[in-house]
């Protein structure tokens, strides 16, 4: 082969591995990692105080993957018309509400039918009793599960082109790759890129910490 042929080639591998690599890139900047959320309890500091003691000092047991957050060592227990459910993890700093968080398959199990929602409060969630060692409480909207979402800063929502409150679908590779629809974007100073899913959301695509789904663009063929 001549030199002239040589540099030739040299040149078409090099375009083609920059191709390859733009597109690499332009995938990279629609995925974000999932995260999978267990069931767990939010508790005001009034309720708090109720299930374990006015002046109980909670014990961090890990910090979690959004800023500020983390998990007690405490736990709580649901209590619905069917069934129980023992040690579900206490999530802080304190709510203005207590909200407790289950996947659908929990809530069937506790003989309830909560709505789907981003947080509890008057109308968006359902009855639930919750025991902790020093006494028990009864909330009226306090059940609900997760709606899915993304969490998002400012400046990771503006190189998505995204806004608060925004739905898209996402798209979860794999051999029980799934897309999921009505994937809510929330943006706050505090928050890092994350999806959540729930317990049964990750099942049903063998999901697991570290995935990660890609974003998919509006009226984009699936």
């Amino acid at each position: 082969m001549a030199v002239a042929d040589t540099d030739l080639v040299r040149l078409i591998a090099d375009r083609v591995l920059e191709i390859l690599g733009q597109e690499r890139a332009g995938d990279d900047a629609k995925r974000v990692p999932v995260g999978i959320s267990g069931r767990h309890v939010h508790l005001s500091e009034q309720d708090a105080a109720l299930l374990f003691g006015a002046d109980h000092q909670f014990r961090p047991r890990n910090e979690l993957y959004q800023t500020g957050q983390y998990a007690a060592e405490e736990s709580v227990t649901l209590i619905g018309p069917r069934n129980v459910i023992r040690e579900v993890r206490v999530l802080l700093p304190f709510r203005d509400v207590t909200q407790a968080e289950v996947s659908r398959t929990d809530a069937i199990g506790l003989g309830v039918l909560p709505p789907t929602s981003l947080s509890a409060g008057p109308g968006k969630g359902t009855r639930i009793f919750v025991a902790g060692p020093a006494g028990v409480i009864d909330r009226a909207d306090a059940l609900i599960c997760a709606h899915r979402h993304i969490h998002m800063s400012p400046e990771e929502a503006q190189d998505f082109g995204l806004e608060h409150g925004q739905r898209v679908s996402v798209r979860l590779s794999g051999d029980r790759a799934i897309v999921l629809e009505n994937v809510i974007v929330r943006v706050s100073p505090d928050f890092r890129l994350q999806l959540h899913l729930d317990t049964d959301e990750a099942n049903a695509a063998d999901a697991g910490c570290g995935t990660t789904a890609t974003i998919i663009e509006q009226g984009e063929d699936r």
